[in-house]
């Protein structure tokens, strides 16, 4: 009996399991922090060399300079059907380089999986992989396949400064959007948090801490007491959760501090919650009344949702995933942001968390399950198929 597509599909990666952890093996050990640009050079460098190893040269192809930042790369594979599907993944990652060095491999799970570890290795060099090899299978599927814009950008993790103009310009011109995120525990990802990353400025006044303390109004007081208030702004409850991530200030031990900043990371569920933290944290006041705080409202991502658009994407996802032989395809609403924040607000089609099985993001001992590599890469692979016609009209 001749196998369905779709079971040959998923055979096929099973097949070639091996060669994909092999190629997320060697993205993980170029170090690609967000800080070092020579080193997010010559990651991007060898993400395209992988790509273009699995599946040719693109028929267009361009890089964005990211300035501070690391570049955003686009590759244009054009497809044998109708249809226009964008892959977007970034490849930078929140550890230093020279983290991968004293990285220590964990047990296997209790109940026996074996588990990969490595600095982003599951947020997020799995699903760059992934996308790559889906690609490839689903070439050789033999069916019609849509065009594929794979968009890698390595500033994703600092705010896509740089990257989200381009972001939104391939995913208007795309039928529909995958994100290659990790999963939430194998289930997609709809609904994710809006953040912000505030600055938040005390301005004090300098005086010798010995000789004459009084003439001086300490940033620093000033700005723990803004902290403080600022974390009772909070509400867990409505999904709006307050994190002074960074502090810094002052210029001497023996001197009143005259300046001091923090670095603030803020996630709403909505905009309403967006609108009452920005007027809260603007009433704080501090004690010292010679003391000026200056606030920068850095909204950066807003509130994902599953829009109407999406809807249908993830109805198909679905049907791809019950062809498969998976009972079920979950999805999640999770409180970390990424660039499908974007996508969604534009109210376009999008799936995030499309990627990697594991846990552990932003975390030392990040993991994936390798036994998971085959089903998720076929989930994409088999999306592409049915994706060879526009989403939406």
């Amino acid at each position: 009996m001749t196998a369905s597509p779709a079971a040959a599909l998923t055979a096929r990666a099973q097949d070639v399991s091996p060669e994909i952890v092999t190629d997320i093996l060697t993205l993980v050990r170029h170090e690609t922090s967000s800080h070092d640009l020579p080193a997010l050079t010559a990651g991007l460098d060898l993400l395209r060399e992988l790509a273009v190893h699995r599946l040719g040269g693109p028929d267009r192809e361009q890089r964005h300079p990211g300035g501070a930042c690391g570049d955003t790369l686009t590759l244009t594979y054009a497809g044998t059907g109708p249809g226009h599907v964008a892959l977007v993944g970034h490849y930078d990652t929140v550890w230093p380089t020279g983290t991968l060095a004293g990285w220590e491999q964990p047990e296997a799970s209790d109940d026996g999986r074996e588990k990969l570890s490595a600095p982003g290795i599951f947020d997020m060099k799995t699903g760059l992989a992934q996308g790559i090899w889906a690609l490839k299978l689903a070439r050789e599927s033999g069916g019609p396949v849509p065009t594929v814009t794979f968009l890698f950008n390595g500033d994703e993790e600092i705010g896509s400064l740089s990257s989200r103009p381009v972001i939104e310009e391939v995913a208007r011109k795309a039928d529909a959007t995958l994100v290659l995120e990790p999963t939430a525990h194998g289930a997609v990802k709809t609904a994710r948090k809006g953040s912000g990353i505030f600055r938040v400025t005390a301005t004090g006044v300098e005086a010798h801490a010995g000789l004459a303390p009084e003439d001086g109004a300490s940033a620093i007081t000033a700005l723990s007491e803004f902290v403080v208030a600022a974390a009772a702004v909070a509400r867990p409850d409505r999904g709006t959760t307050i994190n002074t991530g960074l502090i810094e200030g002052g210029s001497a031990t023996n001197v009143v501090a005259g300046q001091a900043t923090a670095r603030v990371d803020i996630r709403v569920g909505s905009e309403a919650e967006q609108a009452r933290v920005d007027a809260e944290l603007d009433a704080i006041e501090v004690s010292d009344p010679r003391v000026r705080i200056d606030i920068e409202h850095a909204w950066n991502r807003p509130p994902m949702t599953l829009n109407a658009a999406s809807a249908p994407l993830l109805g198909l996802a679905r049907e791809v995933a019950r062809a498969q032989g998976r009972d079920d395809l979950p999805d999640a609403a999770v409180g970390g942001a990424s660039d499908a924040n974007f996508i969604s607000a534009l109210g376009l089609p999008v799936l995030c968390g499309m990627g990697a099985v594991g846990d552990g993001a932003h975390a030392r001992g990040e993991f994936i399950h390798p036994d998971t590599v085959p089903a998720q890469t076929a989930l994409v692979a088999g999306l592409l198929t049915r994706l060879a016609g526009p989403l939406r009209g």
